[in-house]
């Protein structure tokens, strides 16, 4: 890329997740190169802090759990360039032993991250540029599967493999998928020390990434027009090892 084209002026730029960690991130860097932000979450509160975090962005309300909520959603947005979404939800992949899977508790895993995806891109797909790109998320999990972590594993890799489908059903429209290794969020802060220590160890660069260093790749997808259909992993070396 040439330097005039690192940047996002004149683009506008829809980040669901957007109101802390990754996605935060995101919009603040989309933000600073010269993109219209608009960061949507559930909760409206996490809205209003992070738009005062961020001035000059826009906020809006979006379920990722119900599809009426993200039709309403990108039916109000309007026109738009680059969607990025980094929404999760933590509590419902759950962990434990394949055995003892509650198959309830695993279909609802993938409410946010797969269907809530899907909708969110079969909406965006509406009024998108058509030289614009939309980037998924996925994590390590997906290619180095963890004993306990199943679900995990195995929704995160169907988002990938998604991004891929999408990326040939809504050409030009590009679709990419950021993997993020373990990653300093305030989510992952909680963590005690000493596992944030253990899950780094092995690892080339022997630390964690910061938010701001997950959220390059996915302007990275925003501002590379010949990348599409790709994952992109940002992991500090962690597939090497």
């Amino acid at each position: 890329m040439t330097h005039a084209a690192i940047s996002l002026a004149g683009k506008r730029v829809v980040v669901i997740g957007g109101t802390s960690g990754i996605g935060f991130a995101v919009a603040k860097l989309a933000q600073e190169l010269g993109a219209a932000v608009v960061i949507a979450s559930r909760n409206s509160a996490r809205i209003d802090a992070a738009v005062e975090r961020l001035p000059g962005a826009a906020g809006d309300s979006v379920d990722l759990r119900d599809e009426a909520s993200i039709a309403n959603f990108f039916e109000n947005l309007g026109e738009f360039d680059h969607l990025a979404v980094t929404a999760n939800d933590w509590g419902s992949a759950g962990s434990g032993t394949t055995s003892d899977i509650d198959l309830a508790a695993a279909r609802d895993s993938f409410e946010v991250r797969f269907w809530g995806a899907l909708a969110a891109v079969k909406h965006a797909s509406r009024n998108i540029a058509s030289n614009g790109s939309i980037t998924l998320t996925s994590g390590m999990l997906a290619h180095r599967p963890k004993k306990g972590a199943l679900l995990t594993s195995t929704v995160i890799g169907a988002v990938e493999h998604m991004a891929r489908g999408l990326a040939v059903d809504l050409a030009p429209v590009r679709v990419n998928t950021v993997c993020p290794g373990l990653t300093l969020t305030e989510h992952s802060k909680q963590m005690p020390d000493e596992v944030l220590h253990a899950a780094v160890a092995e690892l080339p660069l022997q630390r964690s990434a910061s938010p701001e260093e997950a959220a390059a790749a996915y302007v990275y997808s925003m501002l590379n027009a010949y990348v599409t259909g790709q994952t992109m992993p940002v992991d500090g070396g962690g597939a090497l090892v």
